[in-house]
């Protein structure tokens, strides 16, 4: 069983400082297997169970987080000018590298993933694999059924051509209308340089899915919550990780 010094582990599972998680320690707020411990160096085995002030903390397993992205927050790790989506996470979540699976830009919102499974994000970002993204948009003028067909065959953009895209008309009059898009790649701005191709503006944008799981309707703009075991098997399921 691997062991480590105690206040590296209240540090690493908290938004405690090293310093901060000694002096926690030492005034006999820390709890190993519901033994008081008040020596900061001593090393236990990072299996056991902790607590800080009678709170159990979690343990070394991996974060899994749905995200309800707003507008006006760039999907970054971080950035010296603007606000960021880790700017909504508790510290200890951005200390453990929790980080954002692909990206929405600053003005589009809705269903944003993080995570620290390196290797299920790699997956789920990987082009060969193909998983969909579901997206809303509000778009200037009216769409039709040959922006429908365009988007059926792919269109042809500057720098790529981007690959067929079901694109379902939900309502359409002469001012605005509102479509739903599936794609099986994200590249940047991808969604409004389709619509812009045609000649309609996006207006508003909202990514409802990423491959099986969908955007929490009960989770406010702005909020996160952990996946549930259902949809983490799903989405490992959906890239043969399961």
């Amino acid at each position: 069983m691997s062991k480590a010094r105690l206040d590296k582990l209240i540090s690493d599972r908290t938004d405690l400082s090293r310093a901060e998680a000694k002096q926690a320690i030492r005034a006999g707020r820390v709890q190993a297997a519901g033994q008081v411990i008040r020596t900061p160096d001593a090393r236990v085995d990072a299996s056991l169970a902790l607590t800080l002030d009678q709170t159990p903390l979690r343990g070394d397993s991996e974060l899994y987080i749905l995200l309800h992205k707003p507008t006006g927050l760039l999907t970054a790790a971080r950035d010296s000018k603007a606000p960021t989506v880790m700017d909504l996470l508790p510290p200890l979540f951005v200390k453990r590298r929790c980080m954002p699976v692909g990206r929405l830009d600053k003005d589009t919102s809705g269903l944003l993933l993080l995570m620290t499974d390196g290797e299920l994000a790699h997956r789920l970002l990987s082009p060969k694999r193909g998983i969909e993204k579901l997206y809303e948009a509000q778009v200037a003028g009216k769409l039709d059924a040959a922006d429908v067909q365009a988007f059926a065959e792919g269109i042809a953009l500057n720098d790529f051509t981007a690959k067929p895209a079901d694109m379902r008309i939900l309502d359409a009059n002469d001012e605005t209308s509102t479509a739903q898009v599936i794609l099986t790649e994200g590249k940047h701005r991808q969604v409004r340089r389709m619509f812009a191709s045609r000649g309609h503006e996006v207006l508003a944008l909202k990514r409802l899915r990423f491959g099986p799981v969908g955007l929490d309707k009960n989770l406010p703009v702005g909020a996160y919550r952990e996946l549930t075991d259902a949809e983490m098997r799903a989405l490992k399921e959906a890239v043969d990780l399961g």
